[in-house]
């Protein structure tokens, strides 16, 4: 096996006896070792920079986009990579481990509206936006809605029109990654012939076309991404900017949104734990006890936390890079051109979901452990480096979809079976309906009648009278 190596010398923290590698093809082992040479040579330095001074990490996306990675899983007619789910996941993953968390999701981000796009591409869309990806054009996803918070794919705060030309889109987004700084934006939206929260659609708009407030970004870690607010604030498309058909929406989030997000963002989590573990081996290899002539990586407490950590991360590393197998599978490597209706990613939902959970639950308490590892040493902030992947560990947790959201799609599918999730709101509890009617007396019963056929009555005018 081939020895990892940091510029000219030895890797200081774990080797390749620890990672996966017969997960990975050959080539993906190649992609890794450039990967990490860009992350010595350049982005691990930048990450310092914009963890201190807030600065978005441009040059870290632009060094991945002259290597070819902003296209890593467009095909390679199109100037890709041609890469799959797997290799996608040793992406992010390696990123974030040994260059720049914050780059690393503001990529994930970045491809994962590259794979909308490329669910249902069009020669406009194909030459306007994949075509010039590594020149350094840069994307995100806009999913969010301040009044639905990580409910994300509930976008109250938003709609589309039609226009002669094309489409008239508004959009208000609570969090979104690269705000200000993307070229352009995949967004969800109501459908220009909405008829219920599970019609929606999906546009891209260009960067000058979306308003941001880069300034106020200040956040514990992932400092450098800008997940700030975003707003299109009614601006007309040309009719080629739509990505795919009118209420496409909730089948494109199923089938490319959820699925490479999830598999991208758990692997993230995956990086920042092993490399929380490597600056652990460093530091308690190197800092000796004079008064007892013990290194800390000698004492058996020391060793617990270490094998632990290694055994936890590598279960979800392999968990990980499972789910993506999976749906390579599906998706002939990531090669299949799936139609409107047609699915594949989309059946390993529920397993994207638990990915990112135990991701962002191991990530949070490796991280802690690593620091009691390190002792006081890891809680300074400097050249150590911990303390910052401790901050930037914190943000998968509460990143949407929460992971107390997943963990409650996940029980609720298993109790009650998928249908009980409801994602839009639209079936009533009835069990809790017929309950709290029992609690009504005749006269409270007749009221409550009585103001349910008043709604009845106006909400059958105001149908007769849209259709008139």
């Amino acid at each position: 096996m081939a020895e990892k190596t940091w510029g000219s010398a030895p890797y200081w923290g774990l080797g390749y006896d620890w990672d996966p590698d017969w997960l990975l093809t050959e080539r993906q082992r190649e992609l890794r070792a450039l990967l990490i040479e860009l992350c010595e040579r350049e982005m691990r330095a930048n990450a310092k920079a914009s963890d201190d001074e807030l600065i978005y990490p441009r040059r870290n996306l632009e060094l991945l986009g002259e290597h070819g990675f902003l296209a890593l899983t467009v095909p390679e007619e199109l100037g890709g990579l041609g890469e799959d789910h797997v290799g996608f996941a040793m992406a992010a993953e390696t990123i974030a481990r040994y260059g720049c968390a914050s780059t690393a999701m503001c990529w994930v981000m970045h491809m994962a509206a590259v794979q909308a796009i490329m669910l249902r591409p069009t020669d406009a869309l194909i030459d306007r936006y994949i075509r010039p990806l590594n020149t350094g054009k840069i994307g995100t996803l806009s999913y969010s809605d301040p009044e639905t918070g990580s409910h994300f794919w509930y976008p109250i705060s938003s709609g589309a029109e039609r226009t002669e030309t094309g489409f008239h889109v508004r959009k208000k987004a609570s969090w979104t990654t690269s705000a200000g700084f993307a070229d352009f934006y995949v967004v969800q939206t109501t459908s220009p012939d909405f008829s219920g929260y599970d019609d929606l659609s999906v546009f891209v708009i260009d960067g000058e076309d979306a308003i941001a407030q880069p300034a106020t970004w200040d956040a514990m870690g992932l400092r450098g991404n800008q997940s700030g607010p975003l707003e299109v604030p009614g601006v007309d498309i040309p009719a080629d900017r739509i990505v795919g058909p009118a209420g496409d929406g909730a089948a494109s989030n199923d089938e490319s949104v959820d699925p490479w997000f999830l598999v991208g963002s758990s692997a993230v989590w995956n990086g920042l734990a092993m490399g929380a573990i490597d600056i652990a081996k460093r530091q308690t290899t190197r800092k000796r006890h004079a008064d007892v002539g013990l290194r800390v990586a000698d004492y058996p407490t020391i060793q617990d936390y270490v094998g632990e950590a290694v055994m936890d991360t590598n279960a979800c590393r392999i968990f990980t890079f499972s789910v993506a197998q999976a749906m390579d599978a599906a998706t002939d490597h990531n090669r299949r051109v799936l139609a409107p209706g047609e699915f594949a990613r989309a059946s390993y939902l529920h397993w994207a979901w638990q990915i990112k959970f135990e991701a962002a639950k191991n990530t949070a308490h490796v991280v802690d452990k690593m620091l009691h590892a390190c002792g006081g040493t890891g809680y300074k902030r400097g050249d150590m480096e911990l303390e910052r992947y401790l901050r930037d560990a914190k943000a998968g947790w509460v990143m949407g979809p929460t992971n107390e959201v997943l963990r409650q799609f996940v029980g609720k599918a298993v109790l009650l079976g998928f249908d009980a999730l409801d994602y839009w709101n639209q079936t009533y509890n009835r069990r809790a309906v017929e309950n709290e009617l029992r609690k009504l007396d005749a006269a409270g019963k007749r009221e409550l009648a009585e103001q349910l056929l008043a709604e009845a009555a106006q909400a059958q005018g105001e149908g007769a009278t849209a259709t008139a």
